[in-house]
């Protein structure tokens, strides 16, 4: 049966170096039926949830996180913290029912223009994921400093040492996803 992982990216530009970070650890995570989440959802707002429920745009989310076998967390720093819309998706698939975070294999990965390479909004995130209980996989840490002159022209990692550390977390994120199947 064929692995199923959801990426869910911070940012919402179609050629930002954390989507193209997804897309090349999702290439690297090997055989199986990717998808990219949308966070294009509105702001978690609780009168709005009382009134009108759970927005299908998070329902279709928060189902997608639950077949999934491994879930891909890319976030860009903004203002030394992990992307809005990434906080706002979580705390939207908070209110729906059930625990679909709980024991899912999660990989962290952040690119950014500066020297940390998003760092801080990493930590943040890991921060943000405690309540949910997945299991995140500790290491190693990706984080792509100076973006943008990290990727070539197909969106992928030039550098050795970025694509050596992403193989690595791939491969243990499968081997997590494999090993919660069986």
């Amino acid at each position: 049966m064929t692995l199923k992982l959801l990426g869910m990216c911070g940012s919402l530009r179609a050629g930002s170096w954390n989507r193209k970070l997804m897309h090349d650890a999702a290439r690297r995570f090997g055989a199986a039926e990717f998808v990219a989440g949308d966070l294009r959802l509105p702001l978690y707002d609780g009168d709005s949830e009382d009134a009108e429920g759970i927005p299908p745009q998070v329902r279709r989310l928060a189902d997608q996180l639950e077949v999934a076998d491994a879930v891909l967390l890319v976030t860009p720093e903004y203002n030394q913290s992990p992307a809005g819309v990434m906080k706002n998706a979580l705390d939207w698939i908070s209110r729906v029912e059930g625990s679909p975070w709980r024991d899912k294999p999660v990989a962290m990965m952040s690119a950014a223009a500066g020297r940390a390479g998003g760092a801080r909004a990493q930590y943040m995130l890991r921060l943000w994921m405690i309540p949910f209980r997945p299991w995140v996989i500790p290491g190693p840490e990706v984080m792509v400093a100076g973006a943008a002159k990290e990727f070539d022209g197909a969106g992928r990692l030039t550098s050795d040492r970025y694509a050596t550390a992403l193989d690595e977390l791939m491969a243990q994120l499968r081997h997590a996803a494999e090993a919660r199947r069986t």
